[in-house]
């Protein structure tokens, strides 16, 4: 594992990029925003090919903030319904900076800000930081940490854990896209195989807030509990069949045909959002389609929706949430 300085935000905070590498996988994190700016996989012909879409230089991350590419998202990942929740008898109120709602922790969320970085063993790192109280309108002080590691193998592992002197709500993911064929190798959307195992999705409204109705997937295009063609038009939250888990399980895959690349996802976390990427727009280097995110999550709206699993976390408590990214070949 090797540390170098990556560039220097306009205030002149350093922001450093972290190299680990096992069994035949290179990835690179960012200590800014905790970013996934790179994933190096081999493919059928053993050539390797960096899958996680991505910017070269720290200009581009800050130029192009709202894809959340490779970000770690949080305080609450994913939409809360007009910026406010409930909570022990009180109301609080957050940005609402995908109007009407709250989008990813807010206008500063924990993908814009730098987090401390530390060695575990030989590859592993450890970021974490200090939320404090109030911060985009949260309660609670949190410390919150994300350990990035590889796995014997080449598999990528992604621990949270954080704690909380006052109650809160807290939903963490990373917001990677993949295109197995290689970041910038054409639409993944349209080319990609994917598997999810999940019968129903949340169904939402027309700003992407979940009704409360969960759907059957059953004869709809929102069926992937069969591999078959992604196709764009997707931005939904999944339940997954197996629900909130101690341990990883894994719940999706993707292939690549093209490549023979695949991608298995396992998780702790009771829903995945599914996104195809529609809405990249021309500003970026990447086009509507060009990755897709499979973000591992509690629901949209869970603290207004006292049905949906808790994201609450009060003091005495620590919130774990794991994910493993499994990459492989299929001849």
């Amino acid at each position: 594992m090797r540390s170098e300085l990556f560039d220097a935000l306009p205030d002149g905070t350093d922001v450093h990029r972290w190299t680990l590498e096992r069994d035949g996988v290179r990835v690179r994190v960012l200590t800014y925003g905790g970013i996934l700016q790179s994933v190096e996989v081999p493919g059928r012909d053993g050539s390797p090919a960096g899958i996680a879409l991505g910017f070269d230089d720290l200009a581009g991350y800050l130029a192009h903030p709202e894809p959340y590419l490779g970000a770690l998202v949080g305080r609450y990942a994913n939409r809360i319904a007009s910026g406010r929740f409930p909570l022990d008898e009180r109301i609080y109120h957050l940005a609402q900076n995908n109007a009407p709602n709250a989008l990813h922790g807010g206008e500063r969320g924990f993908d814009k800000r730098v987090w401390d970085a530390e060695p575990v063993g030989e590859h592993a790192l450890r970021l974490s930081r200090v939320s404090p109280h109030g911060e985009e309108g949260f309660p609670g002080r949190l410390e919150v940490s994300a350990t990035y590691a590889l796995e014997e193998g080449g598999s990528l592992s992604i621990t949270y854990e954080a704690t909380t002197d006052a109650p809160t709500v807290v939903n963490l993911t990373n917001h990677t896209y993949w295109n197995l064929g290689g970041a910038g190798s054409g639409n993944a959307a349209g080319g990609h195989e994917v598997r999810i195992d999940a019968g129903r999705v949340t169904v939402v409204d027309g700003t992407l807030i979940p009704t409360g109705e969960q759907a059957e997937v059953a004869g709809t295009r929102f069926d992937f509990r069969e591999s078959r063609k992604a196709g764009p038009g997707y931005d939904h939250n999944y339940v997954l069949d197996k629900g909130v888990t101690a341990e990883a399980v894994g719940v999706a895959e993707m292939h690549d045909p093209a490549s023979g690349r695949v991608l298995t996802v396992a998780t702790t976390e009771p829903g995945l959002q599914f996104y195809t990427a529609d809405h990249f727009d021309a500003s970026l280097p990447f086009a509507p389609g060009d990755g897709i995110a499979l973000e591992t999550q509690h629901f949209p709206d869970s603290p207004n929706r006292p049905e949906f699993p808790s994201t609450v976390l009060r003091p005495g408590e620590t919130f774990r949430s794991r994910t493993v990214y499994g990459f492989g070949v299929r001849r």
